[in-house]
């Protein structure tokens, strides 16, 4: 507010109005100091780049300044927006993973075989037991943080490498674990967005896997079998026809439950078995291409979805469908008319139909996309990774994808996210196996255990004495009940 949008009024408050108009606020005393910083830090990084350069040293400087700069960022924002209030959202899911873990350390500790053969000495000497315990922990999680975003070390060393003499193979082999992370979230942020669009529409899509196996089968078999188009026909068409197929195949359910009212849950679980079978049958039958194997043959190269690096990194252009897919679901629900009522009916069928809405197109549309989005994850995963279908390649997205829609809040912003965590758990539980000889089960419970505190969030709060919000985002399936 300016000194001449004041009204000054009569006698001697005048001068105090005057006086507290020219007072600074809160954000005009930090946020200079902080955007200084900001700049001052982007320099020093730039200057220690150029300094690695010209004395061949010094790389070691590049990462502390990296997370200075980041949590500099961090209370700038904060005090932009004036409070702590922006991450109130992430509280909660952020105690739900910190407390997973910490039950997830106990199983590690309890299940531990060093740790149970020290267990009977406990009573005469206890210091060797918490000993062994942490040891177990402090490796397992080891293992899994270097199997999520890989090795400090390595990553500084292979910069230095790039740096300093040219060789990027060091820096690149180093971020091969967080890319790997990062490939395994591709499909659980698109089978996410499956199951939460359906969550949205007062659905419970259970049967993303069998699409996700449907969508996965008919990309591959249009990569091998279409011969004689460039890529920029052939891939689209690919993707095209695992989405498409799978989106038909999860209408047969919203078409089932607009004109019969069979129940969604059902016929979904049952269509999941139709199509794992039918896949069985065709790949070991018509669709098998070296008898015995039980796969297809390999799509064509034009078919493949691009990589963005050479070998071993696997991250591919289904990043970018994923990611896309996301932006359109958000436009979708929220910024057209069709979404607003698809909303609508999984908010208040009773009210959306009072209003001249169309229930059971609603439904059937909403089937349709979600299974889409389930066949577009399948067509990542066969076209992007295994390039053919093998007996055996649903590996869970479909059912993991319902914990992803409840943990990200059936919100696109919040399946990404969730899926980013649930792909690094994925791909750190698999370096965990084979350092720490931790089993996969752990990630699981851990997994486990955030979903737990997420879908019942007063646990998290009791725990850590935190007051609830008047008002509390329940996602729409929860709402509904088996009877609607």
């Amino acid at each position: 507010m300016s000194e001449r949008e004041v009204r000054l009024p009569a006698g001697d408050e005048t001068i105090e109005a005057v006086a507290e108009a020219r007072r600074p606020s809160v954000l005009q005393v930090y946020r200079r100091p902080l955007l200084g910083i900001c700049w001052g830090l982007v320099a020093l990084i730039v200057l220690a780049v150029v300094g690695i350069v010209i004395s061949k040293t010094g790389i070691g400087f590049i990462l502390p300044l990296f997370g200075l700069l980041m949590l500099v960022t961090l209370a700038l924002v904060t005090v932009l927006n004036g409070s702590l209030a922006w991450l109130e959202g992430a509280i909660v899911p952020v105690l739900a993973v910190v407390t997973a873990l910490i039950i997830g350390a106990i199983v590690i500790a309890i299940t531990d075989p060093q740790v149970l053969a020290t267990l009977p000495n406990f009573l005469q000497d206890p210091a060797i037991v918490l000993q062994s315990a942490w040891q177990a922990i402090s490796t397992a999680y080891q293992a899994l943080l270097e199997g999520c975003i890989g090795s400090p070390a390595k990553i500084s060393a292979g910069l230095e490498a790039w740096i300093v003499e040219g060789n990027a193979r060091p820096f690149v082999s180093s971020m091969r674990p967080i890319s790997e992370s990062i490939t395994k979230s591709i499909p659980y942020i698109l089978a996410g967005l499956a199951v939460a669009l359906g969550f949205r529409a007062g659905l419970f899509n259970i049967g993303a896997e069998g699409q996700f196996v449907i969508g996965g089968l008919c990309s591959v078999v249009v990569g091998y079998s279409v011969e004689g188009l460039p890529t920029y026909i052939h891939l689209p068409l690919a993707v095209f026809a695992g989405a498409m197929a799978a989106g038909l195949w999860a209408a047969i359910a919203g078409v089932l439950k607009a004109w019969t009212g069979a129940h969604e849950v059902i016929n979904t679980i049952m269509l999941n078995w139709l199509a794992f079978r039918l896949v069985e049958w065709l790949l070991r039958e018509p669709l098998e291409s070296v008898q015995g194997t039980h796969r297809t043959a390999e799509i064509l190269p034009t078919a493949e979805l691009p990589r963005f690096f050479p070998y071993p990194i696997r991250l591919h252009a289904g990043l970018l469908i994923a990611l896309a897919a996301a932006v359109f679901v958000y436009w979708f629900l929220w910024k057209t008319t069709w979404g607003f009522e698809l909303r609508t009916v999984g908010a208040n069928p009773d009210a959306a139909r009072y209003g001249g809405i169309s229930i059971g197109r609603n439904i059937v549309l909403a089937m349709l996309l979600s299974g889409a989005l389930a066949g577009l994850a399948g067509a990542g995963e066969s076209l992007g990774m295994t390039r053919n279908m093998t007996l055996g390649f649903q590996a869970g997205y479909g059912f993991d994808s319902i914990a992803l829609a409840l943990l990200g809040g059936s919100h696109p912003l919040g399946v990404v996210l969730a899926s980013l965590l649930f792909g690094a758990l994925r791909a750190g539980g698999t370096r965990m196996m084979s350092v720490a000889a931790i089993p996969l089960e752990i990630t699981a419970i851990v997994q486990s255990m955030v979903i737990i505190f997420i879908a019942a969030p007063d646990i998290v709060r009791a725990l850590y004495g935190l007051r609830a919000k008047e008002e509390e985002m329940v996602p729409t399936v929860i709402i509904r009940g088996w009877g609607s």
